[in-house]
């Protein structure tokens, strides 16, 4: 018989290549669309779309039903805006998706939460695994609400019934991801400084490998637990920023500021852009900079036992497909 499986966020980065794994497995797919075109990139994928939101709860009882699995994906991330929107988004969305599957054929849902979750005020955090607790700071709104929805979705867990886990995997990276572009529009327009000298250490997660932890919590994962996951191969900040900078062709940038005068300028930055309305994001936030600018490793060792997890695509492997994916690219445009 063959399962069917809900994803939220099939559209987005880690969404449409989980669609397509999953698909190649022999999944029947079902995936959230809020618009034509969310619809269009799922069903390309191989998924059988269905329009709604996490806002609507008509929309998602219909999603649901039949599916035995539903693995949480959307979230909205960003390094600057209101909690109220972060709260509606992430807290709110996941109440309202747990709702909906508690009272249909739902056995499991797993989350895609974040690293991110753990981090507290400005200090190295080497090795952490998941005993760390959750943490919420106010200028913080976007891991803030990730932990307040994590909590949401473990609350759930019902052994035998509805069992609920959380994949946390840290910067996730690999071809055709969004944050890539953001990185490079700051890199040419002057405005990027690296935190300190960028030694720290920093953990990271290719989209292949979280993609293949959620689907090992699918199959093996313990209802009310959460798993780190990452490349099992940590770098440094500016080691890594770097080299998906140069699949670019873009030379890393050599200006850098310290995190001592870093953090008071974003204080200022944030207030000028929240006193005066100002469009867009300011160019340094204390969100940034907690996930930049401290060392911030991870402990996979619970998701290496539990879920027999182990990286399929190492870091070489994924530079390559970027450095391929962009030589196309420039091929097209000729």
């Amino acid at each position: 018989m063959v399962s069917t499986c809900l994803i939220t966020g099939g559209s987005g980065f880690v969404g449409a290549r989980l669609i397509e794994r999953l698909v190649a497995q022999g999944w029947q797919v079902r995936a959230l669309a809020r618009s034509d075109a969310a619809a269009r990139i799922v069903q390309k994928q191989g998924a059988e779309a269905v329009r709604g939101s996490l806002d609507d709860m008509d929309s998602l009882v219909r999603a649901v039903q039949g599916c035995s699995v539903v693995i949480h994906v959307a979230a909205l991330f960003k390094l600057w805006g209101e909690t109220d929107e972060f709260e509606h988004a992430n807290v709110g969305g996941t109440a309202n998706l747990l709702k909906a599957a508690t009272g249909e054929s739902v056995k499991r849902l797993v989350q895609l939460g974040a690293a991110a979750v753990v981090m507290g005020d400005m200090e190295p955090m080497l090795r952490v695994d998941e005993s760390a607790p959750r943490q919420e700071r106010s200028w913080a709104p976007y891991s803030a609400s990730k932990a307040r929805s994590e909590a949401l979705v473990l609350g759930a867990n019902r052994p035998g019934v509805f069992e609920t886990m959380v994949v946390r995997p840290p910067m996730i990276w690999g071809a055709g991801m969004p944050t890539l572009d953001q990185m490079v529009e700051s890199v040419k327009s002057g405005q990027f400084r690296w935190v300190g000298d960028g030694s720290q250490g920093m953990s990271t997660a290719h989209v292949d490998n979280v993609c293949h932890a959620l689907e090992l919590a699918v199959h093996r994962g313990r209802g009310g637990e959460v798993y780190f996951v990452s490349d099992a191969d940590d770098s440094t900040l500016k080691a890594v920023i770097s080299s998906l900078l140069q699949t670019r062709g873009v030379e890393p940038p050599r200006a850098s500021v310290p995190l001592a005068m870093a953090w008071p300028m974003a204080c200022v930055m944030e207030w000028i852009w929240r006193t005066f309305s100002r469009k867009g994001e300011p160019p340094i936030t204390r969100q940034m900079l907690r996930l930049m600018g401290a060392p911030f490793t991870l402990d996979i060792g619970k998701a290496e036992r539990e879920l027999g997890f182990r990286p399929v695509v190492s870091r070489e492997q994924g530079l390559k497909a970027m450095l391929g994916m962009n030589d196309v690219s420039l091929q097209n445009a000729r």
